[in-house]
């Protein structure tokens, strides 16, 4: 089975998971579906170095990896809820999400990606709040400094990551891939050195009247 089957089967497993405990929730009687998360965690663990993936599957495994850690996080707490029963009223209306806003803490280990980001990502998804209107100001952009996009393939692809996450979240289409993004870096690098004479460019991924774009201004 090649690697990308195999990612294929594990976002089918994890479809199946999420099932299996939307049901396991609603019904008393059922058990938590321990045997289809193990297949789940296995290929998470697996896959979890990254080592023999391209950067298309590993993009594709760490968005498959967020979304079980998001999950498992409101997973446990539902059961929490469950096993010890609504203490207090809020419990009762909290229950439908799973969620308590004074927890935190985690209880599944997580593969492929960082846990502050799993952390950032669970208290936007857990949080009874999360839908509502927010005054708190944008995060600061993604800024990376490129003098030689191909000597520098790891900063390109960490621009690249960051793009294509932005235009998906926006609804945006994502064309091309990181061999054409590595060449279209290098020539705007370079016309932009030799154009103002500086040592090396800044790239930022910003919204712009409500459109993805990716800036690129002179680095002294």
């Amino acid at each position: 089975m090649t690697i990308d089957e195999e990612l294929t089967q594990l976002e089918s497993q994890l479809r199946r998971l999420k099932i299996e405990y939307e049901v396991y929730f609603s019904n008393p009687t059922k058990k938590p579906p321990t045997d289809i998360e193990w297949k789940v965690l296995s290929l998470l663990r697996k896959f979890s170095d990254g080592g023999r993936m391209s950067f298309s599957q590993r993009f594709r495994y760490n968005e498959m990896a967020q979304r079980y850690a998001v999950y498992s996080d409101l997973w446990r707490k539902k059961a929490r809820i469950r096993e010890e029963g609504y203490r207090r009223p809020q419990d009762a209306i909290l229950s439908v999400q799973g969620v308590r806003p004074t927890e935190h803490e985690r209880e599944h280990k997580v593969y492929g990606i960082s846990h502050a980001a799993v952390a950032a990502v669970a208290a936007k998804v857990s949080s009874p709040s999360a839908r509502a209107p927010s005054s708190d100001p944008e995060p600061e952009p993604l800024r990376v400094q490129c003098s030689d996009a191909r000597a520098e393939r790891d900063k390109v692809e960490k621009l690249f990551l960051a793009l294509t996450e932005a235009k998906r979240k926006a609804g945006e289409s994502v064309s091309g891939n990181m061999d054409s993004f590595t060449s279209f870096v290098q020539k705007k690098t370079d016309q932009i050195r030799k154009q103002y004479g500086c040592e090396s460019v800044e790239y930022t991924v910003e919204m712009q009247e409500g459109h993805v774009r990716l800036k690129a201004r002179a680095k002294v």
